[in-house]
């Protein structure tokens, strides 16, 4: 499709995506809702796994106070030992091993979820990016839609399977260990629970204060990602006029922008996790001297003390784990919002069509007083007519920015007019479907597109059944026939993303072939301007000769030939048909084209 420059789409950035944290956390969880039944299972095991791993404490606690038993009536022996010792280190191993057991099966299960996540997060952003319209297109970067497909869906899965994953752990161990503590010597565990409330608030406030940082750091990465994508695919033009040392600085600042914001959001994510340690340290202090002095007062026992102190531990680590992780699931949120940002956006409007579909079309396109503009108050187009009669061949002319690609981009729909009526055969494109309406077109570009697949894949994109004596006459008529069989495999030789094993010329000849076979009642070609040498030259015309030969096509014009020979030769300037008619009349009226005409001519 052809690319407009001008648009009124807003800009999908995050600067304008202001954050919403309940609204995205709402989002997490519908995304985790897909596979309930496995999160079920994920709770269950987690909960059976942090009961096997407190009940270990326990087991200690009380071998400790039986061995100090022992100790305390000089009953000390192997034999005496080896009775209280022996049943529960049987059950520690046990404990142990289902303890780890249910690990392994929570981390399976979670890293399970993590990858069928991003692969449906990778899903409904492709199938969106065929739902929205040419507008999205027109203004958004690539690097920046690149970012959100690959790095923030990685960042999504990956919180997932270490982040949630351990978040889940954490959360059963802490709430256990509490009310183990809590029978214990329920004084002494308030004064745990204060510091976790302390903990936790701390956590909150650093939180609120990294979320725009980390937004900023994942807008200045999309920039970036937009720039080096931009300076690369531009590459011979940079060289051509000297700007590598302007892209070089502007990548260089580019880069400077994104290292601030990302040491931003990095020292304020750092920062909680030595802030909460240090309220740990607390905890375990104040666990230790007080439970000491309960342990001298005969209140707790040795190994009933012990224990506590390593319920401490294990109440106060997964705090220090899940502060971390709570910012880092903080990160995750805002680029799963980035995510939906994209699907949020408004389809390409498709309705049920009020007319049928043309089953054989003539190729007769009138527009009538039609009038278009990238927003209500901005029209480009403001009353444009002309007619065009079946199998006519259309001439579109003028400078840079006189509209001629907007008005290709109308007969195909890509976008809706503000006013007037578009005809094909007498019918109004806008009561048809999107599709119906672009079955009948065929498209041949300056910048061809070839995707990664075989010759002949290539050629039946537009007509996947198409056999191969069919791909095959459409490679001939598009003069592409002789450099095919060439080819190591011939039309099953596979081409590469970069199609780096075909020219720019055979990449045009090989369009055209995917546009004959197609085989459209009217056919919209954007003449190359671009160096080709003069057989392939040759070559691309007559096959779009033969291309034109007996339909209806309208042709964004440069060469002289193909002006002279038109049936209508359409002059545009700023959005309108400034003058129209055949080349013998529009020499004949003096006006723009004769000016334009000349000019060309004399140069060539």
């Amino acid at each position: 499709m052809f690319k407009h420059k001008k648009t009124r789409v807003q800009k999908v950035t995050q600067q304008e995506q202001p954050s919403n944290m309940k609204h995205a956390f709402k989002l997490f969880i519908n995304l985790l809702l897909n596979w309930k039944g496995h999160i079920a299972l994920v709770l269950l095991v987690s909960l059976l796994g942090s009961i096997t791993y407190t009940i270990i404490p326990w087991i200690m606690g009380l071998s400790i106070d039986a061995v100090a038993t022992l100790i305390s009536t000089n009953n000390l022996s192997i034999a005496s030992v080896e009775a209280v010792i022996i049943q529960p280190l049987l059950w520690l191993v046990l404990a142990s091993f289902f303890s780890f057991l249910f690990s392994f099966i929570q981390e399976r299960i979670m890293a399970s979820i993590s990858e069928q996540a991003g692969t449906h997060l990778r899903k409904i952003i492709t199938d969106k990016m065929t739902t929205l319209p040419l507008r999205f297109y027109d203004d958004v970067k690539v690097g920046e839609v690149l970012s959100r497909v690959s790095v923030d869906i990685e960042r999504v899965a990956e919180i997932l399977v270490v982040g949630f994953n351990q978040f889940i752990s954490s959360f059963f161990n802490i709430v256990i260990g509490l009310i183990v503590m809590t029978q214990i010597a329920s004084s002494l565990t308030l004064l745990i629970f204060a510091l976790i409330v302390i903990s936790g608030f701390v956590t909150y406030i650093i939180s609120l204060k990294s979320q725009r940082s980390f937004l900023d750091n994942f807008s200045t990465l999309a920039d970036f990602n937009s720039l080096v994508e931009e300076y690369f695919t531009g590459n011979v033009t940079l060289k051509s006029y000297n700007k590598q040392a302007y892209a070089m600085d502007t990548v260089v600042a580019s880069n400077e922008r994104h290292e601030k914001a990302h040491l931003k959001a990095m020292f304020l994510n750092y920062a909680i996790y030595p802030a909460v340690r240090f309220l740990n340290q607390l905890a375990f202090i104040a666990s230790a001297v007080i439970g000491g002095y309960f342990a001298l007062r005969g209140i707790l026992s040795v190994g009933i003390l012990q224990a506590y102190l390593q319920y401490v531990s294990q109440v106060s680590e997964p705090i220090t784990e899940a502060s971390f992780i709570i910012n880092s699931f903080q990160a995750a949120l805002a680029s799963l919002e980035r995510v939906y940002d994209i699907t949020a956006l408004d389809d390409e409007q498709e309705h049920e069509g009020v007319t049928p579909k043309i089953d054989h079309p003539e190729g007769a396109i009138s527009f009538e007083n039609v009038a278009f503009g990238y927003g209500p108050d901005h029209l480009l187009m403001t009353d444009v007519s002309f007619e065009v009669g079946a199998k006519q061949t259309v001439a579109i002319v003028g400078p840079t920015g006189a509209g001629k690609t907007t008005l290709v981009n109308l007969l195909m729909r890509f976008y809706d007019i503000n006013g007037g009526k578009i005809l094909f055969d007498g019918v109004d494109t806008q009561s048809m479907t999107r599709t119906d309406v672009r079955n009948l077109f065929g498209m041949v570009l300056q910048d061809t597109w070839l995707f990664e697949g075989t010759v002949a894949d290539n050629i039946a994109y537009g007509r996947k059944d198409a056999s191969r004596e069919e791909i095959i006459a459409a490679a001939k008529l598009a003069q592409s026939h002789d450099f095919i069989m060439q080819m190591p495999q011939g039309y099953d030789t596979i081409i590469s993303s970069d199609a780096s094993i075909v020219s720019q010329g055979q990449q045009q000849l090989l369009t055209i072939a995917r546009a004959a076979l197609a085989n459209p009642a009217v056919m919209i070609l954007d003449e190359a301007t671009s160096n080709i040498d003069t057989i392939t030259e040759q070559k691309i015309q007559t096959a779009l000769n033969a291309l034109m030969e007996n339909r209806t096509s309208f042709v964004i014009a440069h060469r002289l030939s193909t002006i002279r020979n038109a049936d209508i030769i359409l002059v545009m300037n700023r959005g309108n048909i400034i003058e129209s008619g055949n080349h013998e009349s529009l020499l004949e009226l003096g006006g723009v084209y004769a000016d334009l005409y000349e000019s060309q001519f004399t140069i060539a």
